[in-house]
């Protein structure tokens, strides 16, 4: 919408509302920023309580502590970041308002959450409230997408030095150094009554439509159509993921010969010997896994249509 409307709107969230600040201070934008966030939160009437903590598997406990003081949980940060406090907004049902402070955040930019701070802030206060949709896999919730194979190896040497300094481009770097050295593995896809055996050299299971700095897992998925989106990349050479690249941004790559693409609620996938699952970018479970969707689990301020 016109962003010169907004006061014109009823605000989603009243004024003088009692918020939890999460703001992880090593994310690429945290610290210099901030201060700009907290200045427009104030502004729109917020009262803020502002945590941190070194260590982002500590965010779900903060939700938990505070849940009977605030209306609403405001986490500054990228998909990391999110990924860290869904448990506690799973087990509290508080809201959730996002500040995109990270490299990529490709889940605000599911949302269509501006990237501009100021709007961001506006959203919080006059959006929408969405039901969306998470992944699950053994146990752990994602927003984005669960991979395994080239994704981790990405994620592995996107250190945080690396994305501080060359931000969302440090993906395509590191991407390109990663593809040059694939080499396919074998994995077993199971759904409903149905098992695919595949030499692959990346199956990504999606929730939500971006990733990965701006990919797109499926062209048409959303985070709240109730489903999973699978892909694998079943190619044996590296030179011939190549082409695949400018399908891969649009999320159309699932129409080339070379790409296996399913759809469905659960999935199970195994491997010879367990390999790790990246979860919105952080290494957290290992093969044999589980996959599901969880229908609308958590409650997201979007902008008004």
């Amino acid at each position: 919408m016109d962003t010169n409307n907004w006061s014109k709107l009823p605000r989603t969230v009243p004024v003088n509302t009692k918020a939890l600040l999460l703001v992880n201070h090593h994310a690429r934008q945290g610290q210099q920023r901030l201060i700009e966030a907290i200045h427009y939160l104030e502004q729109l009437g917020f009262h803020l309580i502002e945590e941190s903590t070194e260590h982002p598997k500590q965010l779900s406990e903060i939700i938990m502590r505070y849940q009977h003081e605030v209306a609403l949980v405001i986490v500054g940060g990228g998909d990391g970041t999110l990924n860290a406090a869904v448990d506690g907004l799973v087990k509290t049902k508080l809201p959730l308002g996002i500040l995109p402070l990270g490299t990529a955040n490709d889940l605000a930019r599911t949302l269509g959450i501006s990237n501009s701070l100021e709007e961001a802030c506006k959203i919080i206060a006059y959006g929408e409230m969405r039901r969306i949709d998470l992944g699950w896999v053994n146990g752990k919730h994602f927003f984005n997408v669960a991979s395994m194979g080239l994704s981790v190896k990405i994620t592995q040497r996107l250190t945080k030095e690396v994305k501080r300094r060359w931000g969302v481009f440090a993906y395509a770097a590191i991407a390109l150094q990663v593809i040059w050295e694939s080499r396919p593995f074998s994995a077993e896809i199971r759904m409903k009554d149905k098992s695919f055996r595949v030499k692959t050299v990346q199956i990504a299971i999606g929730n939500g439509r971006y990733y990965g700095g701006g990919m797109a897992v499926v062209h048409d998925a959303t985070i709240d159509d109730q489903r999973l989106d699978l892909y694998s990349l079943e190619i044996q050479h590296w030179w011939q993921i190549i082409p695949l690249l400018p399908a891969m941004r649009r999320g159309r790559h699932i129409l080339w010969r070379d790409v296996r693409a399913l759809q469905g609620q659960e999935f199970e996938i195994y491997t010879r010997k367990p390999r790790p699952i990246n979860t919105d970018g952080e290494i957290t479970t290992y093969t044999p896994a589980s996959f599901r969707v969880i229908p609308q689990a958590v409650t997201v301020l979007v902008p008004p249509i």
